[in-house]
């Protein structure tokens, strides 16, 4: 009996902007596998009814991303470690039956500097701007790796102040106004908020100033559009060590793919090559 074809998605609302049909699709192609990976609108409203679908469609399994993260954490019956620790999902799938939800972004984001700036956890101190989600992902791929001190900085202290609380030791909570002091021996620097994303308020300005940083210090950004972000071309000009966000996006993709498809995929410069095509920029 031929084996049916798996079948995963990504829900959003949006989620016309994905690239994730694109990366899952080439993987496919390039394994030869039969199986699909399609957008799926959800609505809010939506998000019970969906994921309780999910069997009787026919679904592997899939990708969450905003604004369902935290949702979906609390619908599943099962969480990964990573999902446990972040507080969100952006990955599904079934175990004897039952709908498991992981983390995938802080792997993506440590695969990504692993790749692109090996041996970036001995730099030293990391400055993380922003405590949103993206932040909560960041904090424990830096706790995983052994970071030691981790600063965060955010316009709203309360909330730098949560996000320390809930990672606990060498964490610490700061205003946006102390960078100047918190970047001087920092070796890390990393934003996740959404300054220098394209189509956003305030899209030219730098969340960070990465001239205050020493000169060994490497600065990364989690926004893709741009490929290079007002941050990174700052501190490209400085002469320091830049590695955009893209690489999350294509590392976080693959654990989901290995569950739902059996296969590891590879993140390959002709992957990349395909994305920033498709971004309009330059690799």
């Amino acid at each position: 009996m031929a084996e049916v074809a798996r079948r995963a998605f990504v829900i959003g609302h949006p989620i016309a902007h994905s690239r994730s049909p694109m990366i899952h699709g080439h993987w496919l192609k390039t394994l030869g596998l039969d199986g699909s990976y399609r957008a799926i609108d959800v609505a809010p409203q939506d998000l019970g009814a969906f994921l309780s679908s999910l069997a009787e469609c026919g679904f592997a399994g899939g990708n969450v991303t905003i604004p369902h993260k935290e949702a979906a954490f609390a619908a599943v019956g099962r969480c990964d470690e990573a999902a446990e620790a972040i507080g969100a999902i952006n990955t599904l799938w079934f175990e004897d039956g039952i709908l498991c939800g992981g983390n995938t972004d802080a792997y993506g984001f440590a695969a990504n500097l692993d790749a692109r700036a090996p041996g970036w956890a001995a730099n030293g101190p990391a400055v993380v701007l922003g405590a949103g989600g993206a932040a909560r992902a960041v904090v424990h791929a830096l706790k995983a790796r052994g970071v030691a001190d981790i600063r965060i900085a955010n316009r709203t202290l309360a909330r730098a102040e949560s996000l320390a609380a809930r990672f606990g030791a060498g964490i610490s909570a700061h205003a946006s106004g102390a960078l100047a002091d918190l970047l001087g021996d920092a070796g890390l620097l990393v934003n996740t908020t959404s300054l220098g994303m394209q189509g956003k308020e305030g899209g030219g300005d730098l969340p960070a100033d990465p001239a205050l940083l020493p000169a060994h210090a490497l600065v990364t950004d989690i926004v893709y559009v741009p490929l290079e972000t007002p941050l990174l071309a700052a501190a490209r000009r400085r002469g320091l060590k830049t590695v955009d966000g893209l690489g999350m996006l294509l590392h976080q993709a693959v654990p989901g793919f290995e569950r739902w498809f059996g296969h590891r995929p590879q993140v390959t410069a002709e992957l990349r090559a395909l994305i920033v095509a498709d971004l309009g920029g330059a690799a």
